[in-house]
């Protein structure tokens, strides 16, 4: 009977559709644990997570299927037998599947049981749901093996242990989010204390269009103690050893890692969401528009750190309003990033547009309209640019912002890509005073402060319009950003919220706002998730919405 165990725990950054490079990634951490007796992977590795309608396409079936035997024939030879997460194909269904190669052969294939089907996933549309799971023979050990959301609950737990599991483990594409940081912890310990068997627990790592995936994988012991612990934001294959004692297995603990705190995590996040999303879409570089705002000044820090300073290209775009603090302040962010700045006035864009329509707007006084047009002289110049030399825009609204329509359609909404889509104003404030004092690791970017501190301290203003400050259309930050979590996260009502000692009529306000907005978050581009309710795919509200409730 095997005493002993090595598991390498392999932590990877797939690219959703790429199985080649997907695969490769496996070959290369297969590799690398060479002494291990099993490698385990995360959810999904070979497809990517999540692969969505893609892997209906019954081709790209056809060529999982490939790799997989094609992975199984090198597991003849030398090397360690490989816990797969893949779609599978049985008896004419498509699962979510984790399947033991070794020997040359697939020796067994496990299913998911508990498809998560809310938030950002929907996996019921794509796969079947599988029946309980038997645990798996590997070497005379029995494997309690689960798919991520089967952690969750005590069904697929409890059937693996009445059926003689020894361990678990658990194969997991786990995304980010900083409001669940404990979670996956407390569910580990919680199937722990149900079956009194250690577990294994392996996260992917990367970026997935909105998604983005810490890693954080680990293992704990039968007491509830993560006895072995792996970085977060990197990819990693770690080897643990096991040994068959009396009680049941042991893993031979490791050296604590130090883990980021939160400010760290969402900075972490939204670099390595962006850095695969330019990366993996084989974008040249980042195009910014650099106001010398707070906003574009840590757009363009999180961009240069996470692909370096030589492919971020930002430019300012004055107009009469533009102070000549925002462009002191523009030209020092750019220089302490080490990135390129041009400018380009958009006063001609603005004369121009004034003379096309001073027919229609005859008889009319200036106003917001006048103020949209600058901002979408601005985007379409930053188009321009997109198109003729392939960088791609990214936009630098924030979640405050984009809750209450404080932006503009085709204007400052325009990119391919916003990293502050799901931070709130207030933690865009902290994260650029954390980054002025710290430098993430693997950052590209200075190890200095990446702007000046009046671009921190000063008010923030659209500049669309003489002495124009944002507070003169909304309610202070702390304020909203307090009602919008209430209203976005929450799910309160607008009792509720004013309850909390807010002002009922600003509460209704901003619930107004909220609702009105909806048509343009419908057309904003995507960003990294960082909470547990992001807009998008976790918020499906209606655009047509006659509810104006939230006050008894």
């Amino acid at each position: 009977m095997t005493k002993t165990l090595n598991i390498a725990l392999a932590q990877l950054n797939p690219t959703v559709g790429d199985l080649e490079g997907n695969l490769e990634l496996v070959r290369t951490a297969r590799a690398q644990a060479g002494s291990a007796d099993l490698l385990v992977t995360g959810e999904l590795v070979l497809s990517g997570y999540p692969p969505e309608d893609l892997v209906l396409k019954p081709s790209f079936q056809e060529a999982l299927e490939q790799r997989v035997h094609a992975l199984a024939k090198e597991t003849a030879g030398a090397g360690p037998a490989v816990l797969l997460g893949t779609p599978w194909r049985q008896d004419g269904r498509l699962y979510n599947a984790v399947l033991l190669i070794e020997n040359g052969k697939i020796s067994a294939a496990r299913f998911k049981h508990e498809l998560p089907n809310y938030g950002v996933f929907d996996e019921k549309r794509v796969f079947e749901v599988a029946d309980r799971q038997q645990p798996i023979s590997f070497g005379g050990v029995q494997l309690g093996v689960m798919i991520c959301e089967d952690m969750w609950f005590e069904a697929v737990t409890g059937t693996l242990a009445k059926a003689g599991a020894e361990l678990l483990i658990v194969l997991n594409g786990s995304p980010f989010d900083i409001e669940k940081k404990t979670t996956r912890f407390d569910f580990a310990r919680a199937r722990i204390t149900q079956s009194s068997l250690p577990l294994v627990y392996v996260n992917l790592v990367g970026g997935q269009d909105e998604l983005v995936f810490d890693g954080d994988s680990f293992i704990m012991d039968r007491g509830g103690d993560v006895v072995v612990r792996a970085n977060s934001w990197e990819t990693d294959v770690i080897e643990t050893l096991w040994r068959k004692e009396a009680e049941g297995w042991i893993c031979e603990a490791q050296k604590k890692v130090e883990h980021p705190g939160d400010l760290e995590q969402i900075y972490r996040a939204i670099c390595l969401g962006l850095r695969d999303y330019v990366n993996k879409n084989g974008f040249p570089g980042i195009l910014i528009g650099l106001s010398g705002g707070i906003d574009s000044a840590l757009s363009a820090a999180v961009a240069v750190d996470a692909i370096g300073a030589e492919r971020v290209h930002c430019v300012m775009m004055p107009s009469p309003y533009t102070s000549q603090e925002s462009l002191d302040d523009a030209a020092e962010i750019a220089s302490l990033l080490g990135c390129r700045l041009d400018s380009i006035s958009i006063e001609p864009a603005m004369a121009a547009f004034e003379t096309m329509l001073e027919p229609s707007f005859k008889g009319t006084n200036p106003d917001i309209t006048e103020e949209n047009l600058q901002a979408r002289a601005r985007g379409v110049s930053l188009m321009a640019l997109s198109n003729k030399f392939g960088n791609m825009v990214l936009s630098t609204g924030n979640k405050s912002e984009m809750s209450v329509g404080y932006a503009t359609l085709y204007g400052d909404m325009c990119g391919g890509y916003s990293v502050l889509k799901d931070i709130y104003k207030t933690t865009v404030f902290a994260l650029s005073e954390w980054r002025n004092k710290n430098v993430p690791a693997n950052g590209l970017g200075p190890t200095g402060p990446v702007m000046g501190g009046r671009v921190i301290s000063k008010p923030p203003s659209a500049e669309l319009k003489p002495d124009q400050k944002d507070e003169d259309s909304l309610p202070p930050y702390d304020q909203l950003d307090d009602i919008l979590h209430g209203l976005i996260e929450a799910e309160l009502s607008a009792d509720e919220i004013a309850g909390r000692g807010h002002d009922p009529a600003t509460v209704d306000r901003v619930w107004r706002m909220l609702d009105r907005a909806e048509y343009k978050r419908r057309q904003a581009p995507p960003g990294v998730k960082i909470s547990s309710r992001a807009f998008g795919r976790d918020r499906r509200y209606p655009i047509t919405n006659g509810f104006s409730g939230g006050q008894s």
